[in-house]
C-alpha cells in the first residue's frame, strides 16, 4: 500500500543548480533522491512547496513522496541522512494522508535575505551577501514598504515567466544583528526571482543619490521586467518556514 511522507528539510544551496531535479545538473532533489534509492532501494519523486533556484538556501524547505513501505519517521530520518552530504540535512519526516499536498493550503512563507556592508568571515560568506556600497538605511526601508500587499510584480520577476504575476506580501520586516542586515518577506507566495529582484533594486536605490524612491514605484507600475535595476545574488537568499493550516 502506498504511503505519502512529509519531510522537512535544510540545505546549503550554494554547490547545487536549485532544488529541482535536472538531468545534467548537481541539484538538490537529485542527490536525496539518489541517496534514499542506495538506502531503501527504492525511487522516489518528490513535490516539494518551494523550487529554489541555484545559489538558494533552505532551512525549511517542505517536500513529500510517495512509497510503497512503512517506516518509522525517526529510523527514516537517520538512514537517510547518513547518506546525506552535509550541505543536506532532513530536519523531520511524518506520514501525511495521501492527499496532502505540499502546494495547498498554505498559510504563509518565510523568505529571509541577509546582506551586509561589510565582507564577512569565509564561514559566513556562502550565506550573507557582501554588498560595497555605502546604505541609506532609512531610504532602504521606505524602498522595501512599498512592495508590502497586493501587487503585480512582473517588473519583479522572472522575464521569463508569463503567467499571473498579482501576489500578496504580508511583511516586509528589516533587522539588523550586529553587521548583517536580515530582510524577512512574508506573504502565501512569491515569483521566481520576485524576492531577489525586490531587493537587489532596493539596495541600488538606498546606495544611490541619483534614484529616488519614486524609482521603484514607476517600475513596479510599469509592469516590465526589463529594468535596469540590479537583481541581488542568490547566496543571501534562504527560505526559512511554511506555515499550513491546520
Amino acid at each position: 500500500m502506498l504511503k505519502r511522507y512529509k519531510v522537512i528539510i535544510a540545505y546549503d544551496g550554494t554547490d547545487y543548480y536549485g532544488w529541482q531535479q535536472q538531468k545534467y545538473e548537481k541539484t538538490v532533489a537529485g542527490v536525496l533522491r539518489q541517496s534514499f534509492k542506495r538506502v531503501f532501494k527504492k525511487d522516489i519523486k518528490f513535490a516539494a512547496a518551494s523550487r529554489t533556484d541555484a545559489g538558494v538556501h533552505a532551512i525549511g524547505q517542505v517536500a513529500t513522496f510517495l512509497c510503497d513501505f512503512v517506516i518509522d519517521p525517526v529510523k527514516l530520518v537517520a538512514a537517510w541522512n547518513s547518506k546525506l552530504p552535509i550541505s543536506i540535512l532532513i530536519r523531520s519526516a511524518e506520514e501525511v494522508p495521501l492527499s496532502f499536498n505540499p502546494h495547498n493550503n498554505v498559510i504563509e512563507k518565510e523568505y529571509q535575505y541577509r546582506f551586509s556592508l561589510v565582507r564577512q568571515l569565509p564561514e559566513h560568506a556562502r550565506f550573507i551577501t557582501y554588498y560595497d556600497w555605502p546604505v541609506d538605511v532609512q531610504k532602504l526601508q521606505e524602498g522595501l514598504s512599498l512592495f508590502v500587499g497586493k501587487h503585480d510584480f512582473r517588473s519583479f520577476c522572472c522575464s521569463e515567466y508569463l503567467g499571473d504575476t498579482v501576489r500578496t506580501i504580508n511583511e516586509i520586516l528589516l533587522e539588523r544583528a550586529g553587521d548583517v542586515y536580515t530582510v524577512t518577506f512574508r506573504g502565501p507566495g512569491f515569483l521566481r526571482h520576485m524576492i531577489r529582484r525586490i531587493v537587489g533594486a532596493c539596495l541600488m536605490v538606498a546606495s544611490r543619490q541619483s534614484l529616488s524612491v519614486n524609482k521603484l514605484q514607476e517600475i513596479l507600475l510599469r509592469r516590465n521586467p526589463e529594468h535596469t535595476l540590479e537583481t541581488a545574488p542568490a547566496r543571501g537568499l534562504t527560505l526559512f518556514g511554511i506555515r499550513y493550516k491546520q
